[in-house]
């Protein structure tokens, strides 16, 4: 990466590589988000797992039916759980089986959530790397300047 002659190319250069940290900066907010949602996602699997280890048949529980509204209802048998496997499918099972699929699925979420936060590490440091690129630009940029004021000087 030349700064080429004068301060057009070093201007150039630095608003390049800051609309680079600037688009970096909006991924690592979009994969912190990310991160947000698995973890309230691991929180609903433990709390999931928390239940099934709780109820017990003939338990009386608070189903949800959406918008905020919930009934009562009593649990007939917990051997009958349904659990989402992924895909839009789910599966009846009973409660160890149950118990033993949400552990997988929050081990699933687990690795993606090191992977999403290994991508992070990555992209921060890349933009490290650009910071220090447009600080020695600037630099550069600001020495050829002061040459060419002295320049004008001594003429």
């Amino acid at each position: 990466m030349s700064l080429g002659g004068g301060g057009g190319g070093g201007r150039q250069q630095l608003q390049a590589l800051s609309q680079e940290i600037e688009a970096i900066e909006e991924e690592i907010e979009e994969l912190r988000a990310d991160i947000e949602a698995l973890q309230t996602e691991k929180t609903e699997i433990d709390e999931a797992i928390e239940a099934l280890d709780l109820i017990e048949t003939g338990s009386t529980v608070q189903v949800p039916l959406g918008g905020d509204a919930y009934v009562r209802a009593e649990v007939q048998d917990i051997d009958e759980v349904v659990v989402g496997l992924g895909g839009g499918y789910a599966a009846e099972q009973d409660e160890d089986e149950a118990v033993d699929t949400l552990e997988s699925k929050k081990e699933t979420v687990d690795d993606r959530i090191d992977e999403v936060e290994s991508e992070v590490a990555e992209l921060e440091s890349e933009s490290q790397q650009l910071e220090q690129q447009a600080q020695q630009a600037q630099q550069q940029m600001m020495q050829q300047q002061m040459q060419g004021m002295q320049e004008g000087e001594d003429e």
